[in-house]
């Protein structure tokens, strides 16, 4: 990347703020929002509730600098440095590789998480009822649901002995998803292959090989590029006719089969913005337990389910918390 392209990445959220609000940053906090998703994309509104909840709200009694890495890992480091260089407030990080690289640029600014990752395996807290240090935040913990998503969709599709798995082999968390779903196929009796993507000219390739393959089906890895593709990759999966599985909600909304943890995100995002807010309130990471998530839900396509061919299990239904007809 040239340097001039790299500082206006650096710089452009800071820019869209008068000159005059970024004066006020002595009385006014700064959160540092660094995020390894797509450029121009911002943070949930359920983050932002959850910041109401405590009191604050952007553009009047705080300010928020957003940085992306465009699902280029590499970026992160770099922009987290440039995040401490500013000395905002509190880095909120959202995805588990921004909050690894937060974590690697300071130990004294306060960072709040929302991560799939396990933080404890990844070391971004010593526990979950106390991280310690100046980390804390909320987990989905879906990563470590991959096998369970692996063996709904054989639960859907029993007589198909071929099951790919698409991935970003650039994720932090890649060998960690490649190691657990194939340990889950082998118990299942299923073949897994594992199909790569890193941007979006690889999905076609990818789809092109689910047929050489012949797979029956496709589970969708956990991954913050494929997050904000989900309707992309949800529109290939009807136009090849392919059945699928993905973590997100709005796969599943978008024509997709089915989504596990599906309908978590919400809360996580709003818990993820009451964190930040409670930080900037006075509180310390260090007392702040890592806060995981109470329910599941399962999300099944009726609709997509017909158009497929696939019969539904009736214990999945009994089982889904929505379907959609």
């Amino acid at each position: 990347m040239k340097r001039r392209q790299f500082i206006t990445l650096l710089g452009g959220a800071a820019a869209a703020w008068p000159l005059a609000a970024r004066g006020q940053r002595t009385a006014v906090p700064v959160i540092g929002y660094l995020s390894s998703g797509a450029s121009g994309s911002y943070a949930p509104p359920e983050f932002h509730q959850g910041l109401s909840q405590v009191g604050f709200v952007e553009g009047r009694n705080v300010l928020i600098e957003y940085y992306w890495a465009d699902g280029q890992y590499d970026r992160l480091p770099a922009l987290a440095a440039e995040l401490v260089r500013q000395q905002v407030t509190v880095i909120a990080a959202w995805t588990g590789p921004s909050a690894l690289a937060a974590k690697s640029a300071t130990t004294t600014i306060p960072i709040v998480f929302s991560t799939a990752l396990d933080p404890i395996e990844f070391g971004l807290g010593g526990s979950l009822s106390r991280s310690g240090g100046n980390v804390t935040g909320v987990t989905s913990l879906s990563l470590g649901l991959g096998p369970k998503r692996l063996e709904l969709l054989h639960e859907m599709l029993p007589t198909a002995a071929v099951i790919a798995l698409l991935l970003n082999p650039t994720a932090a968390n890649a060998e960690v998803q490649v190691r657990d779903m194939q340990e889950s196929a082998r118990g299942l009796g299923i073949q897994l292959h594992v199909l790569h993507a890193t941007l979006d000219r690889d999905f076609d390739a990818a789809f092109a090989k689910l047929a050489e393959l012949r797979a029956g089906g496709l589970v969708i890895g956990q991954d913050v590029f494929f997050g904000s593709r989900i309707k992309q990759l949800a529109a290939l999966t009807v136009r090849h006719a392919i059945p699928a599985i993905s973590a997100n909600r709005d796969f599943v909304a978008a024509g997709g089969l089915i989504s596990y943890p599906g309908n978590n995100n919400i809360e996580i995002a709003r818990q993820f913005g009451l964190y930040v807010g409670r930080i900037l309130k006075g509180e310390k990471p260090a007392d702040l337990p890592i806060v995981q998530p109470t329910k599941f839900g399962l999300v099944i396509n009726l609709r997509t389910a017909k158009a497929l061919g696939v019969t539904v299990p009736q214990t999945l239904l009994v089982a889904a918390d929505e379907v959609i007809e």
